[in-house]
């Protein structure tokens, strides 16, 4: 069969797509790149969009479809969900994967508890780092240390002496001392491997009391303030100016805010979202006057 991989919108190689590609490529499948000049010409074609704000006009009624960004209840079947990824598919020199599924919390903005309920331990990092030629792993756990086996994950990633990226962010809010020094014993990086950096999120006002104590914990790890990005997102449940205290907070820290907001079409968080995503522009002016530039 000749099988078309459509990937909407994945910021990183899709990783369902790639253990759909092995499975058929096992069984003796064509697989590439969904082209929608060649539709006619796919026996299967596979759909996976991952945001639901995202466009998914591309998407055919012929496809078989599925991610976050479609359905919450749709999963892969075991047959392929336990496949090894074909990173070829992206030419992807690293490593991806999950050492644990599912969230301590059940954040009205978040869908992961729905998703995929309480945490769970899903993977080694010995059946993750597949791709021995590269020493760098990207974790895309939503709560790495909602997992019940992540001490033993921790020592495996110094075992292998691996470069590990927390893709979806650490839960500061709740961090132990043990917990600290522990990501402080490890190699972290950005995702793109540019940066020694770990990212935290603040999410809520409401939070900062806890964020306080747990940045203190991270510091008195060896974690510097400069290696700390921190998701904010706006236009949730807060306003215009606790988003702004959040940011300047985190600044006056010495880290980096990445502001993520809730409604992409909104002109205040778009306008937000660029002046504090642009790291020089974000320290050289003030919003104010980032917003007098832009007109």
């Amino acid at each position: 069969m000749k099988i078309g991989l459509l990937d909407v919108d994945s910021k990183i190689p899709n990783l369902a797509l790639m253990k759909i590609s092995q499975w058929h490529k096992l069984n003796g499948d064509e697989v590439e790149h969904y082209m929608p000049l060649a539709h006619s010409l796919y026996d299967k074609i596979y759909a996976s969009k991952i945001f639901n704000f995202s466009d998914g006009s591309i998407i055919q009624p012929d496809m078989i479809t599925g991610g976050t960004g479609i359905d919450l209840k749709i999963s892969l079947p075991p047959k392929m969900d336990t496949m090894t990824p074909d990173y070829s598919l992206y030419n992807y020199p690293h490593n991806i994967g999950f050492t644990q599924r599912g969230c301590r919390f059940k954040c009205e903005f978040c869908v992961v508890p729905q998703k995929e309920g309480k945490p769970w331990s899903a993977n080694t990092i010995d059946e993750l780092w597949t791709q021995r030629d590269s020493d760098f792993l990207v974790l895309l756990d939503n709560d790495f240390f909602g997992n019940p086996d992540w001490a033993d994950r921790i020592e495996e990633i110094k075992e292998f002496d691996l470069t590990v990226n927390f893709s979806q962010g650490l839960n500061i809010r709740i961090i132990s001392e043990k917990q600290a020094a522990a990501l402080a014993s490890v190699k972290f990086s950005n995702i793109n491997r540019t940066k020694k950096q770990v990212t935290f999120a603040w999410d809520q006002i409401n939070d900062e009391r806890v964020i306080k104590r747990g940045f203190k914990r991270v510091v008195e790890s060896g974690i510097r303030p400069y290696q700390m990005q921190f998701y904010v997102l706006i236009g949730f449940d807060t306003t215009p100016e606790e988003d702004m205290h959040r940011v300047m907070m985190l600044k006056d820290w010495g880290c980096d805010p990445y502001a993520m907001p809730y409604d992409k079409s909104d002109p205040y968080q778009k306008k937000f979202v660029r002046w504090v995503n642009r790291r020089a522009i974000f320290k050289s002016c003030t919003f104010e006057e980032f917003k007098k530039g832009e007109r």
